[in-house]
């Protein structure tokens, strides 16, 4: 399975995954034309793609799907009430495949896992997908007001963990933003800080964990470097031997091969040392 980024943050988020011959996209929240645009800059054309996943209503998560939908005949894959609460999207001749947040379902070889988040929209979702043919699996959970159990055991034993590091709590609350807007943000339905992203990666921590990515970051109300290190710390103290990356908004992450990751990442019980990336 591979993985890219195309963009994640409040202007939009979007998630190339690939596994199987089969390519989707998770989310499609920055327009149809700057989507294919990162397609480009990744060498993927939007016709090889074979649906896309939406996991909640919020615009940067499905700004440009009927677009994309439309104009390359993408099927849409997306809960009942999230397809309702984005019908201006919609002009009624896309490919809807309705799914439901309980409930797993195939695209091709990819095993799509669905599982109720808490946050602020109508039906939000996060997943997690297994690819049949490597066996790996990806946990992807990007707009996360809280952990619950549930949360907990749907993103366990993943190999590469795309995770929220929304914001640091000291920098959120002096953020240009309404009052309003960070009691949202901070609420058990809104976004995860750093201190509670890393509290998480390394309750998730496993040996077969091979990469973790830190998603969907405020630029008012957080710093790449700020949550590396916080989240780092975690991982140092279970030993982690994989990648941390940061997800950034303006262009694609660089494509991550959990197969390939697998085999330059080993653990040992004598060789403690963190390789952050």
């Amino acid at each position: 399975m591979k993985v890219t980024i195309l963009g994640s943050g409040s202007g939009g988020n979007s998630i190339l995954v690939e596994g199987g011959g089969t390519r989707i996209l998770v989310d499609a929240g920055f327009s149809g034309r700057e989507i294919e645009r990162r397609l480009a800059v990744v060498g993927v054309e939007p016709e090889s793609i074979e649906g896309i996943v939406i996991t909640h209503d919020h615009g940067d998560h499905t700004h440009g799907m009927g677009v994309l939908a439309r104009r390359f005949g993408l099927p849409l894959y997306l809960t009942e009430l999230t397809r309702d609460a984005c019908r201006r999207l919609l002009r009624g001749d896309e490919e809807i495949r309705l799914y439901h947040s309980s409930k797993p379902f195939s695209i091709g070889p990819l095993n799509v896992h669905p599982f109720l988040t808490l946050h602020d929209a109508v039906d939000p979702v996060a997943i997690s997908i297994s690819d049949e043919e490597s066996g790996t699996k990806l946990g992807i959970a990007t707009d996360l007001g809280r952990p619950t159990a549930s949360v907990r055991h749907a993103l366990s034993h993943s190999d590469l963990l795309i995770l929220e590091a929304n914001h640091d709590e000291a920098m959120l609350w002096n953020a240009p933003y309404p009052w309003s807007v960070k009691q949202r943000i901070a609420s058990s339905h809104g976004h995860l800080s750093n201190n509670v992203a890393a509290d998480l990666v390394r309750e998730l921590f496993h040996p077969e964990m091979r990469g973790v990515v830190l998603a969907h970051l405020s630029e008012a109300a957080n710093d790449p470097e700020l949550a590396r290190e916080v989240v780092g710390l975690a991982l140092e103290e279970v030993s982690y031997r994989g990648r941390l990356l940061v997800a950034g908004q303006d262009e694609p992450l660089e494509t991550i091969d959990i197969p390939s990751l697998r085999e330059t990442t080993r653990y040992h019980e004598a060789d403690p040392q963190l390789s952050l990336l």
